[in-house]
């Protein structure tokens, strides 16, 4: 039983320090390719298309709030 467990323990260790190596080899990342930046362009874009019709609803609101006029409403007789 206490071979197994040392087995087993050497094992995980190995294994950690095996992808701990081949984390840390040396080698220099890349970079973000083109499709990362098209992807996080594309993001962009869908939120400054939504942030169009929020602002113009946030200035209807604010000349509903304010606006000093008060309109007479009519209901048509039937």
């Amino acid at each position: 039983m206490k071979t197994t467990m040392i087995k087993i323990l050497i094992a995980i260790i190995g294994a950690g320090a095996a992808s701990a190596f081949a984390a840390t080899s040396g080698v220099a990342g890349e970079g973000s390719g083109p499709l990362a930046w098209f992807i996080i362009g594309f993001g962009v874009l869908i939120i400054m298309m939504q942030a169009v019709p929020a602002m113009i609803l946030f200035v209807s609101m604010l000349r509903g709030l304010f606006s000093s006029s008060e309109k007479e409403v009519t209901v048509p007789k039937a």
